[in-house]
């Protein structure tokens, strides 16, 4: 398969290994082009499911020598393909990696990425601006950026797209986190930029969003998860209180965003339905006397808690995953609440009961009722798959 390449450039700490890997994933393999001396300081990726290959450059410093350094390798590695008439190695498109935590940096930072790749004056340029957390920004943001570009000496024609992302799953606090986006976006953004030829087809593109989706949507279940076990351990009854509609209620929202269900008119009723059946006060019950039954099993009720609110957020999130996954895929539509009440109710019936029973017998028996982080592993290995 013929391949295009995309040069990814930007600062130190920008998060351009975490942008490769959201956009790319796991399975992604690690190849060479050029001479050894040059692609020591190169990182080239490509996963065999999309038509690019990924450039990672050394990440640029405050220094200048070492901005040079970085710089230096790009345009040997460059050079070395024109004069082998090489295609493999010709750059078809470039990431500007811009912070978006950094906004006053704007202005030097697309300066001085201009400066490093202005060999390439007729290639495009997509700017990504990672950790993109501030929702209200990100408009304010992307036109922080056209200006930079705008009011340059030499002028760069060639900006394509401003695209700000969250490539991995941020944790705000115990009940909020900032969810992946903006990944299917640049996938798609990146594939219509490469040459006739190279560009992959759009069903093909599809089907390689979804799997990046799926693995991005268990990204937020594990977190969702690790943050429900954290306030399950509290000194309250689970079966009397929804102390974990709030993260339920972010975790729902964060998939719905991620398989752009949100965009639909009826998402609200979707999500709610969702979120009432999440409630955990059936569920609780059930397990509690289920694990009273257990023989010669000593747990803690702080222990106890945070298995059945990790289990049923984990549940929740998994059953959400499957839902969203056949809606964003049209085998089902949005409307049919019946149907996704009857696939969430499932999540919490007699299986989810005999799992977080297992759970609890694990926990008890194996001398973890002091380790939440212990507890934490042992839900994700049952409930949540593991991510492509």
């Amino acid at each position: 398969m013929e391949r295009g390449n995309v040069l990814v450039i930007g600062n130190s700490g920008v998060g351009k290994s975490t942008l490769i890997n959201a956009v790319l994933g796991d399975d992604k393999a690690k190849t060479g082009y050029g001479s050894s001396g040059i692609t020591q300081k190169l990182e080239i990726y490509e996963n065999e499911e999309v038509p690019f290959r990924i450039i990672d450059t050394v990440g640029f410093e405050p220094s200048f020598m070492k901005q040079q350094k970085a710089i230096n390798a790009v345009k040997k590695w460059s050079k070395n393909s024109v004069k082998e008439d090489d295609e493999n190695t010709k750059i078809n498109l470039i990431w500007f990696c811009i912070e978006g935590t950094t906004r006053k940096l704007f202005s030097k930072t697309i300066k001085d990425l201009s400066r490093a790749t202005a060999m390439w004056k007729s290639v495009p340029i997509v700017v990504v601006i990672t950790k993109s957390y501030s929702v209200p920004e990100r408009e304010e943001n992307i036109e922080m950026v056209r200006s930079v570009f705008e009011n340059q000496k030499k002028k760069l024609k060639n900006l394509k797209e401003i695209i700000p992302v969250v490539a991995s799953t941020y944790t705000l606090n115990e009940t909020a986190f900032a969810a992946p986006e903006g990944i299917s976006e640049l996938i798609d953004v990146t594939n219509k930029l490469m040459p006739e030829g190279i560009k992959a087809s759009e069903s093909d593109v599809n089907n390689f969003k979804l799997i990046r989706k799926r693995a991005l949507a268990q990204s937020v279940v594990g977190v969702s998860t690790a943050s429900a076990v954290a306030i399950g351990a509290v000194p309250k009854s689970l079966s009397d209180a929804l102390i974990l509609a709030p993260i339920e209620g972010a975790e729902i929202g964060a998939l719905a965003r991620i398989y752009e269900i949100n965009k639909s008119e009826n998402s609200k009723e979707l999500t709610d339905s969702i979120i009432e059946i999440g409630t955990v006060s059936v569920a609780a019950k059930a397990v509690i006397k289920s694990v009273n039954a257990i023989p010669n099993i000593k747990i803690t009720g702080k222990i106890l808690n945070a298995i059945i609110a990790g289990a049923v957020v984990a549940a929740i999130g998994e059953g959400s995953i499957y839902v969203f996954d056949k809606i964003y895929t049209g085998e089902k539509s949005i409307e049919d609440i019946e149907w996704v009440k009857s696939v969430m109710n499932s999540k919490l019936s007699s299986d989810f009961i005999n799992n977080v029973t297992s759970i609890v017998e694990k926990t008890g028996r194996g001398g973890y009722t002091k380790d939440l982080d212990k507890v934490i592993s042992l839900i994700q290995s049952t409930f949540v798959k593991s991510k492509g």
